[in-house]
């Protein structure tokens, strides 16, 4: 029905609400496709790319990297990077093993681990939020720390864990056939999706990332955000470390290597900013299924374990590619659908 202001016809129901391919994020729905079509192809290429035992041997390996990407999906969108993710992990897999040896219970062992994930986390958030640090800077420095605390302390050697505890139990154990490493990547993720889109958190962290200052008048205490952000990465770090080690059944200091970097990649694959204001806890589960489906794929089919990385690299920089040309891939995409 129109309704007349200042002698002007204005219709009420002439305004239509966003559709649904207007509120989607155009990136991580491209990087949907590209996952699908990859998935595809090694079905075609390897029988054995759709075994139950192989799918969920994919959803194992892809668990450490959705648990520390949900984290580094809120790190990101806030403007940060976190390099020592994998430091940290590695880190807690090698104090694990050797407190495990030490003769404390696993299951304590485990709390305390994800306790020292948070504390590094803490570490790094404060150094960036509270002394104006730059994050790259920050957790470069604490990446070499953290590892040559844990080099240090098992001199490179790896330190069994034994079957019976219940951290080896966790690491071999399933559920209806799934891993129980990939039903905690599962939880995160559905921990993570909640925090980003339907808590404060989550909108303060994009607001962090996309305009600070402004949120900052708004009475956001935008240092303690910053720093929760770089906390949570560190404390997911602590939980895929000591999967890590379960899965393993050693704790060893030169685990864990380049695992930021594939963090990083999937993060941004999925269409995260990587210059902040922007962050999908979907797109990072797309973007962590990619780059194991990568891996995984590569390896069916024969393919040196060298080409997985260059492969990576090359979707990497598609991904980094379209997410600076975000507002013209998106007109694209709409005149391509018609919208």
């Amino acid at each position: 029905m129109p309704t007349t202001i200042n002698n002007i016809h204005v219709n009420r129901f002439t305004d239509k609400s966003p559709g649904w391919f207007e509120r989607t994020n155009k990136p991580t729905l491209l990087m949907a496709a590209v996952t699908l079509l990859i998935a595809v192809f090694f079905a075609v290429a390897s029988p054995a790319f759709l075994s139950l035992a192989n799918l969920s041997n994919l959803a194992t390996q892809v668990a450490p990297v959705l648990i520390i990407g949900v984290a580094m999906t809120f790190v990101i969108t806030a403007g940060q990077i976190d390099l020592s993710v994998g430091a940290i992990a590695a880190f807690i897999a090698a104090t694990s093993a050797e407190l495990i040896q030490s003769g404390i219970e696993s299951s304590v062992v485990m709390v305390l681990a994800c306790l020292m994930g948070l504390g590094w986390g803490l570490i790094n958030g404060y150094l960036v939020s509270y002394q104006g640090i730059p994050s790259f800077i920050v957790t470069l420095a604490t990446m070499s720390v953290i590892r040559g605390f844990a080099l240090l302390s098992t001199e490179g050697f790896s330190i069994p864990i034994a079957e019976y505890t219940l951290m080896r139990k966790i690491g071999s154990g399933t559920l209806i056939g799934v891993s129980w490493l990939a039903w905690i990547g599962l939880v995160a993720f559905i921990v993570g999706l909640v925090l980003m889109n339907k808590m404060r958190f989550g909108q303060h962290v994009t607001g962090v990332g996309s305009d600070e200052e402004s949120i900052r008048r708004a009475g956001v205490n935008t240092k303690a955000i910053k720093m929760w952000a770089l906390a949570s990465s560190g404390l997911a770090a602590g939980v895929a470390g000591v999967l890590i080690a379960a899965r393993l059944g050693s704790g060893s200091a030169n685990s864990a290597v380049g695992l930021e970097l594939t963090v990083i990649a999937a993060v941004v694959i999925g269409g995260t900013d990587l210059f902040g204001g922007r962050g999908t806890i979907v797109g990072t589960l797309i973007g962590a299924i990619l780059t194991g489906l990568i891996a995984n794929g590569l390896t069916l089919i024969g393919m040196s374990p060298f080409v997985t990385p260059i492969v990576t690299g090359l979707v990497l920089l598609l991904a980094i590619w379209i997410n600076m040309r975000g507002k013209k891939f998106s007109d694209f995409l709409s005149k391509m659908s018609g919208k």
